[in-house]
């Protein structure tokens, strides 16, 4: 089998036969450093500004965010798009646990694969990078609603990167009892010029 027929073959269903092997991460609080990090303030596109206490106009900027929209590069042609709009609220700082928000993914190949959108039920960023986890609560993979999956992406910003928590079990219906906030390492990249992710950083005091 060719490298080609080897790429095509891994790259046939990501929600079906996800065989990339990447170590789980568990999301944990920035270090020190990270505090200088800046953010994007707004949906992907939007300009960097740095990150304070404070939002344009006064408010208090929301405690950590991951936002956006692109698809993953394959060289076989998969058609996979990753959509995120995940929140946490500057009152609940303190809680990545109670992040709201949804996120969805499909995954497409010679007309067939799979869709599924998760309720976020936690949310981790660190400088750019973040831990996004949440239930399931429709697709059309059997089996699939009511998982929990976790996925992490870093900001890049040239060519951002992807990771998920089914990884290493090929199928988000084979991972079980999954703890909130719980991914693999960003081992995928996203296709230039299908979209951009956006990661605004927490910063718990420590």
């Amino acid at each position: 089998m060719n490298r080609r027929t080897k790429t095509a073959v891994l790259g046939a269903a990501l929600l079906l036969c996800a065989t990339a092997a990447a170590g789980a991460a568990t999301a944990s609080a920035p270090e020190e450093g990270q505090r200088e990090a800046t953010a994007s303030a707004s949906a992907p596109g939007g300009g960097q500004r740095e990150a304070g206490a404070t939002a344009p106009g006064g408010g208090l900027r929301e405690a950590a965010a991951l936002t956006g929209k692109a698809k993953l590069y394959r060289s076989a042609g998969d058609d996979i798009t990753f959509s995120f709009d995940a929140h946490l609220a500057p009152e609940h700082r303190l809680d990545p646990m109670k992040a709201t928000g949804t996120f969805e993914w499909s995954h497409y190949l010679n007309g067939k694969g799979a869709w599924a959108k998760a309720k976020v039920d936690c949310l981790v960023t660190g400088g750019k990078v973040a831990v996004v986890s949440g239930v399931i609560t429709s697709s059309d993979l059997p089996g699939a609603k009511g998982k929990r999956v976790g996925i992490t992406v870093q900001d890049i910003g040239r060519q951002d990167r992807l990771g998920y928590s089914w990884a290493t079990t090929g199928t988000p219906v084979a991972t079980k009892d999954l703890p909130k906030c719980v991914s693999s390492a960003p081992f995928e990249k996203v296709e230039k010029g299908t979209g951009d992710f956006a990661v605004t950083p927490w910063q718990p005091p420590l």
